[in-house]
């Protein structure tokens, strides 16, 4: 059952008319089949459309935002950081990142000092970057 076919064409013209195939080493197995291929205006040669330059242009400015969205916001988020921080002052009630209420009672450079417990004068220094929230501000 292992034919082997060759597909030949007839004619001989330019644009293929007719197409066929036979199985080779089996006489008393022949089919024949045969399509019409409709005559090529080009002769061959591929037609290209131009393509829409609105389509590039969108795809362009889409990019550009990515980008803008994708500097600006730490940068942003950044300069709203560093207003906070500069706006630390005594009396502050603050909320650090790790969880604790406290009240500025001295700032020093980098090192703020926080009343945690008013009962037992409960003092810690944390890091200037380490103040998540000024809770007397909002």
């Amino acid at each position: 059952m292992n034919n082997t076919w060759i597909i030949a064409q007839e004619g001989g013209g330019q644009a293929p008319q007719t197409i066929t195939s036979e199985p080779i080493g089996s006489e008393n197995q022949t089919s024949q089949t045969s399509t019409t291929a409709p005559p090529d205006p080009n002769n061959g040669a591929q037609q290209r459309t131009p393509g829409n330059p609105f389509s590039l242009w969108f795809i362009v400015a889409i990019m550009i935002i990515m980008v803008f969205m994708l500097f600006r916001t730490p940068q942003k988020q950044k300069q709203q950081r560093k207003k906070l921080e500069q706006s630390l002052e005594k009396n502050d009630r603050v909320l650090t990142i790790g969880g604790i209420i406290g009240t500025i009672v001295d700032i020093k450079d980098d090192e703020i000092t926080l009343k945690v417990d008013e009962s037992n004068n409960t003092k810690i220094k944390v890091k200037r970057s380490a103040i998540g929230r000024n809770m007397s501000k909002d």
